[in-house]
Parts: structure tokens; sequence; C-alpha cells
């Protein structure tokens, strides 16, 4: 509970701190740091917002996989979070997405300050073939992930609980670290339990003081 509540008044601090479009150019690699990643359309930059309570702190574009830079959110001087590129956009052409998947999976590999990995797969069109690679990437890293089911709110309650099971079961014998919950950016569902990892995986024990 202490991790989850401190977590929530900390990524209500989150600012804008820079973008990067390659490894080379991230900021110091200090401090930890934890990464949200999904295909194009997944509700990422919804999910961001919501959970920093920001409105427009990660921004959406109403051109499926535009954004090509990897955004980086101040929590405080030793902890950020990661906008990584969204992935997958069947337009986007090849040469591109491959670019997308070397840049990817070199932070990936080797941003040492990185601590966890949130995967965000639409719940109605979950663990696509851009997502079982993300998490092939991810355990060869040693990176835990938490995926998030997001958009909820789009299917009723037992249809919802019915997918997340099925999706249990299917990435089970997956070699990564994985822990996985239904989210919705609409109505907040999931929100507590995402906080508690955040949480976790930033090393909150207690609720930060009031700037």
């Amino acid at each position: 509970m202490a991790a989850m509540q401190a977590a929530e008044a900390l990524l209500r601090r989150a600012d804008f701190l820079t973008s990067a479009p390659t490894l080379a150019e991230c900021p110091p690699d200090e401090g930890r740091e934890i990464a949200f990643a999904g295909r194009s359309n997944c509700g990422k930059s919804s999910a961001i917002n919501r959970l920093t309570g920001r409105k427009n702190l990660a921004r959406s574009s109403n051109t499926p996989g535009r954004t090509r830079l990897i955004n980086f959110f101040r929590l405080d001087d030793e902890r950020r979070l990661v906008d990584l590129p969204g992935y997958g956009y069947a337009k986007v052409d090849k040469a591109t997405q491959r670019n997308w998947k070397h840049h990817m999976a070199d932070y990936l590999a080797r941003r040492e300050s990185l601590c966890g990995l949130i995967l965000l797969m639409d719940i109605r069109h979950p663990a696509r073939e851009f997502d079982l690679m993300l998490l092939d990437w991810a355990a060869e890293a040693q990176m835990p992930v938490h995926v998030l089911l997001t958009k909820a709110d789009k299917l009723k309650f037992g249809a919802a609980k019915q997918t997340q099971q099925r999706v249990q079961r299917e990435l089970a014998p997956h070699p990564a670290s994985l822990s996985l919950q239904q989210f919705s950016a609409t109505s907040g569902t999931g929100c507590e339990q995402a906080w508690a990892v955040l949480g976790q995986w930033l090393d909150l024990e207690e609720t930060p003081e009031t700037e």
C-alpha cells in the first residue's frame, strides 16, 4: 500500500524532460527509470496521462506510428518514466520498422537505469507478433515486465476477465518475468494495481513530501 500511494504521489509530479532519437542521445544513464511500450493505437499515451494525472503529458498523434522518439519524463532527480515509440503499425515502411526495432532492442539491452517495462496491449487485440518480440527482448535483458491490457472498458466484465485469463495462459510459458492486469484510462480501472508495481520498481517506500 505504501509503495502504491508513494508512486501515485510521485507520478503526479511528472514533467517532460527530453526526447531522443537514439540511445546515444538519451539522458545520463543513472538513477531508475521505467519504460512504457506498445503497439500504435494501444492507448499508451492515455495510460501514461491517466497514471500521472496529467491530461496532456504524453501526446498522442492523429497518425499512428508517427512518434519516433524516446520521450523522457522526470519524476525527481533519480527517477524517470520513458515513453518508447509505438511499434507495429502496418503502414510504416519496413526500413523504419527495422530502425525502431534496433533502437528499442538497444535501449532494453543496454540501458542500465531501466528497472522495468510496462507493456501495453489493447485487450481486444492482445499478444500480437510485436508484443511477443518485445517480451523476447525483455527476457534476454532479464527485465521484469508488467502487462496492461488496455481499453478494458470496451469489453463487458465477463469478456474482459476471460481475455485476461486466456492471455495469462498463453504467456505463462514465456521466459520473461511478467505479471498482467486489466487497465482502462477512461474509467481508471487498474490504476492502483499499476501504481503498486511502479512503486516497487522505483524503490518507493514512503509517500514523497509535497514540494
